[in-house]
């Protein structure tokens, strides 16, 4: 089994790490919000249990929580091997990008579906009581993690290639 060397970790692993720490921390705060602008009807919101009116990731559906373990997971296992040569020249950054892009996609397409958590019946009666479907910080949080996941496994494939390219 390869040893792991956690001292030689780079700056962009560790970055890598942080995104999936803060895409795990994404996991439970809000990612669905339920507003109004009429504020009988805001009020009547705010008496509501708090998991009827926002949701976590976990309760917003696939979309909202598998991308972040597609941050998560990564980022881990780059800290973990990417010093373990082998495994980097097996495409461990490439991985990671691609784990990243695949995040970023599905994320835009929860954002995109946003309002499918609920079903049509649901939807027309929140449109017609003039309540808004809208994101919450979690959301946002989730998508800066795989941003800042994608843009930095970018750098880490665009050394691996230079890395190659000196040991030929």
């Amino acid at each position: 089994m390869p040893e792991l060397a956690l001292k030689k970790v780079t700056w962009r692993e560790w970055l890598g790490l942080a995104a999936g720490l803060l895409a795990l921390v994404a996991l439970f705060l809000p990612w669905t919000t339920l507003t109004a602008s009429r504020p009988e009807i805001e009020d009547a919101l705010t008496s509501l249990p708090a998991n009827d009116v926002t949701r976590d990731a976990w309760h917003a559906g696939f979309l909202a929580w598998a991308p972040l373990f597609l941050v998560f997971l990564p980022g881990l296992a780059v800290v973990l091997f990417g010093r373990v040569d082998a495994v980097r020249r097996a495409g461990l950054p490439h991985l990671w990008l691609m784990a990243a892009i695949g995040a970023l996609l599905l994320m835009v397409l929860g954002w995109v579906t946003l309002d499918w958590q609920f079903d049509a019946d649901q939807r027309g009666i929140l449109s017609a009581a003039g309540i808004e479907i809208g994101t919450g910080l979690g959301r946002y949080l989730g998508l800066l993690a795989a941003v800042g996941s994608a843009v930095v496994a970018f750098f880490d494939v665009r050394l691996v290639r230079a890395e190659t390219r000196t040991r030929r």
